[in-house]
């Protein structure tokens, strides 16, 4: 067994079992057993990270991947990943680094310093570190630590996630936390239990904190036909969005193809385009498409100005000024660096 990094967040309890507090789960975690992330053991009565550094993933990538259009636009993130996840989506889009990994490939796997993370990032000329792929929670050892030298050399951290930390956690990282994007899966709890194996309440908890603690936050849905395209559940989404996380928060609707264990069709462009004029009809201010091309540009709200044109990932003009305003009409965007300047 490769060498084990404790844990945060987590209470020892009799008989040698341990709480973690980490995530939404709680997971109750006797001797010998693992949580639900299947990446945090427990081991004598104490809680381990199992994967501290041990990268399945590193890559530079443009920070609209993941997406974040409103955080510094056409800038680079180094992006890094661990193995493991805490929901179990039966559409899991990353499945072979998230859900089936073997143990052998993470005990075969050499430990990267967060130090390594920071020299990558900065070799790379990136203005952020993005902890994304799998789920980031559950490698939150290693993001916590790589993310204190991130500050101190002048990066921002991102994370990508689903967002079933737990509010102890929050608190803990926020402070680090510059931008996230949160995947709200669907709005039922039924759909969450049925397909993830989790429940809703906790990532709409997850969101309001994040907000309230001054993380950028932008939100993402993947489209899924029969789980979450109903007009209903996307009308009480963009709601919550809007009265608990503001009108100017981005949101992403993504096009569902047929992944993993799931095999729902192809979500139809028209569904896209649905689920964005409910988005605009309650009051969203910036909603973008994702997963193919079209719907990417961003708009000035007030005058209806393109000023940010893209491509896919790829930021082709940029007018807005270093302000954060429009030169036409001079409305502030909602965003971190617009200018990309």
């Amino acid at each position: 067994m490769s060498k084990l990094h404790e844990a945060l967040l987590y209470e020892q309890l009799p008989e040698n079992k341990v709480r973690c507090h980490l995530c939404a789960h709680k997971c109750l975690i006797t001797e010998g057993r693992r949580g639900i992330c299947q990446v945090r053991g427990n081991h004598g009565g104490k809680l381990f990270s199992l994967t501290y550094g041990k990268l399945i993933a590193a890559h530079v990538d443009p920070i609209e991947k993941k997406p974040l259009f409103h955080f510094y636009p056409s800038s680079s993130s180094f992006s890094i990943a661990s193995a493991g996840c805490n929901f179990r989506c039966e559409w899991c889009q990353n499945w072979e680094i998230s859900q089936e990994y073997g143990e052998e490939s993470i005990d075969g796997t050499a430990e990267t310093p967060p130090e390594a993370v920071i020299a990558s990032a900065k070799r790379s000329h990136c203005q952020s570190i993005s902890y994304t792929y799998t789920e980031p929670t559950v490698f939150f050892e290693y993001s916590y630590d790589v993310s204190k030298l991130a500050h101190a050399a002048g990066l921002k951290n991102v994370y990508v996630t689903n967002g079933y930390m737990s509010r102890e956690m929050i608190d803990l990282y926020s402070p680090l936390l510059d931008a996230a994007n949160v995947d709200i899966k669907a709005f039922t709890d039924e759909a969450y239990r049925k397909y993830i194996g989790a429940h809703l309440q906790p990532v709409l908890d997850a969101c309001i904190a994040l907000k309230q603690a001054g993380v950028w936050l932008e939100i993402t849905t993947l489209l899924i036909p029969g789980v979450n395209d109903d007009e209903l559940q996307l009308k009480n989404l963009v709601q919550f969005i809007v009265e608990n996380l503001g009108a100017e928060t981005p949101w992403h609707v993504s096009r569902y193809f047929p992944h993993y264990k799931f095999n729902a069709p192809t979500t139809p462009l028209a569904s896209i385009e649905k689920a964005i004029e409910i988005g605009q009809a309650v009051g969203l201010k910036y909603i973008y498409g994702g997963n193919f091309q079209g719907a990417a540009d961003t708009i000035c709200p007030q005058c209806q100005t393109v000023l940010i044109e893209r491509y896919g990932m790829s930021v082709l003009r940029n007018r807005i000024k270093e302000d954060n305003t429009c030169p036409v009409c001079g409305y502030k965007l909602a965003g971190v660096g617009m200018s990309g300047k």
